[in-house]
């Protein structure tokens, strides 16, 4: 058999697996060769020998007075020859030709040697990444499939899906691309790491590339919300009383921004101050937009921001991008009104409590007018009238009846 140190040392090397597993791999392949060939008669075992560079096949039998199986058993006068301290019952290993199996024997050795090195592969590429969720990485586009890209990451392969893409972005083949790790997961076909352009995880990574600050926790981001492509705004603030969390993301003359806004080709990015009054976060959080008041619900986890009439749209944004964006940063629900449509709102609410009042006071003054006209006319007035009706049938008694 040929020396097999050179082959191993250039697998470990090409593919990165440990060499222990790899002879293992040779050790079992060889194994699985010969109980084939051997039609798993007899007792073997194989053991790779790193001096002469071969996996060596020894066959076990045991020492016995009379021979009944003797595919496993050796008499004790044949065992002497090969080992004249052995006894009976002992277990006697003597060494086979490795190197006669059959073709098919050895294919089948390549084919276990195969299956295991892509095994070791897989093991190895789940253990590799599984624990880097929420990192980039830079990896080179191989090909297209079914609109998934395949991206080269150097010892691995991983898969950008159609809808984690951006839009407007295109790849060839050979470009390189950088991206967030989205999610590793097990599939048949072996680990899977799974890829994204659109996560705002990546906005949040790129910042801490380009901001040290963050990458050193003087300024943390505490939010991010993002349509890809288009526009992203983030929520910074400073653990440190002399730094600007805002000025440190912008970075001189803007250069720090601009290298993030670069790497996602374009897309706009709003850096906002963070503080725990939801009020003000809002407020900064509509921004360009000025606001005049805010109506906070704290049960409903709901605002109400009046903006001046010229700024409506502008807080609203272009198909409602910029409220849209504001919401899922603050984690509020955001109703935008101008302020003349506010006053309209106000002026109308007050009417219509104006307008409960009146209806009440109506219902009640029939009845409280007619008591008091009742009470105040004269006992002969009633009974004369109480006379005229005599088709009633009605009595009527004066108050001074039992006087009489």
């Amino acid at each position: 058999m040929t020396n097999l140190n050179h082959i191993i040392d250039q697998v470990v090397k090409d593919k990165g697996i440990d060499r222990a597993i790899l002879v293992e791999a040779l050790e079992s392949a060889v194994l699985s060769a010969a109980n084939k060939k051997y039609r798993n008669t007899r007792d073997l075992e194989a053991h790779y020998n790193d001096e002469i560079g071969e996996v060596e096949l020894f066959e076990f039998v045991t020492v016995v007075e009379e021979v009944q199986d003797s595919y496993k058993e050796i008499g004790l006068d044949e065992a002497r020859e090969a080992d004249p301290d052995v006894e009976i019952g002992d277990s006697l290993g003597m060494q086979l030709d490795s190197g006669s199996f059959s073709r098919i024997a050895a294919q089948t050795a390549k084919q276990v040697i195969i299956q295991k090195v892509r095994e070791a592969e897989r093991e190895w590429v789940y253990n590799e990444f599984k624990d880097r969720l929420g990192e980039l990485v830079n990896g080179i586009v191989r090909r297209y499939e079914r609109g998934d890209l395949i991206v080269d990451l150097g010892r691995a392969e991983a898969l950008l899906p159609h809808r984690e893409q951006v839009p407007r972005e295109t790849y060839r083949q050979g470009d390189r691309v950088r991206a967030y790790i989205a999610d590793v997961k097990l599939s048949p076909k072996g680990p899977q790491v799974i890829l994204s352009r659109t996560h705002p995880g990546l906005v949040v990574e790129l910042f801490k590339v380009e901001v040290p600050e963050i990458s050193e926790g003087l300024v943390e981001i505490k939010a991010c919300s993002r349509e890809p492509g288009s526009r992203a705004k983030i929520a910074v603030v400073s653990h440190d009383p002399d730094i600007d969390p805002v000025g440190a993301c912008v970075g001189m003359r803007g250069s720090r921004v601009q290298n993030v806004v670069s790497e996602l080709r374009g897309e706009k990015i709003d850096i906002i101050p963070w503080t725990m009054d939801i009020g003000r976060f809002a407020c900064a959080a509509i921004a360009p937009a000025e606001v005049t008041r805010v109506y906070v619900d704290s049960e409903e986890k709901a605002l109400e921001i009046i903006v001046p009439d010229d700024q409506l749209s502008l807080a609203i944004g272009k198909k409602g991008q910029n409220v849209r964006l504001a919401a899922r940063l603050t984690g509020w629900k955001i109703d935008i009104k101008s302020e003349s449509r506010a006053e309209e709102a106000e002026a109308q609410e007050a009417a219509e409590a104006e307008g409960d009042l009146d209806v009440e006071g109506l219902d009640e003054a029939p009845a409280l007018g007619e008591a008091e006209e009742l009470l105040e006319t004269p006992d002969s007035e009633l009974l004369a009238e109480a006379g005229d009706a005599s088709d009633a049938d009605v009595e009527v008694v004066p108050e001074d009846r039992d006087k009489e």
